[in-house]
């Protein structure tokens, strides 16, 4: 069973920026794609991005050029650096572990944009 543990959410203004962590318990697998998605209150929960074991990143059009994620599979480890934080963005940001046919997700964490 794999766990994942969330950090770094918060309140900022509008131009700022944050950083969430996500750490998986347990080993990597070579095909294992680790992402954070979002839910704003109201709205389905949406892709922000993805990243392989590789390296190769995936990411939402609406955060393309704001928001970098990476990863260090040495240490389980998936972040994600939001810069120009704009008010839509504010949301509950979610970890998310795809492992062959399983999918596994964090806790959540607030991100909350002020205008």
């Amino acid at each position: 069973q794999v766990q994942l543990v969330e950090s770094g959410g918060g309140l900022v203004q509008a131009g700022g920026s944050l950083r969430l962590s996500c750490v998986a318990s347990g080993s990597i697998f070579i095909t294992d794609v680790m992402g954070w998605y979002r839910q704003a209150p109201g709205k389905q929960r949406e892709l922000v991005a993805t990243i392989t074991v590789g390296g190769s990143t995936n990411y939402a059009d609406s955060v393309k050029g704001r928001f970098t994620i990476s990863r260090d599979n040495a240490k389980n480890t998936v972040n994600l650096q939001m810069n120009n934080l704009k008010p839509e963005d504010t949301a509950v940001y979610y970890c998310k572990l795809g492992r062959l046919q399983n999918n596994y997700w964090g806790q959540g964490t607030q991100v909350t944009v002020s205008s």
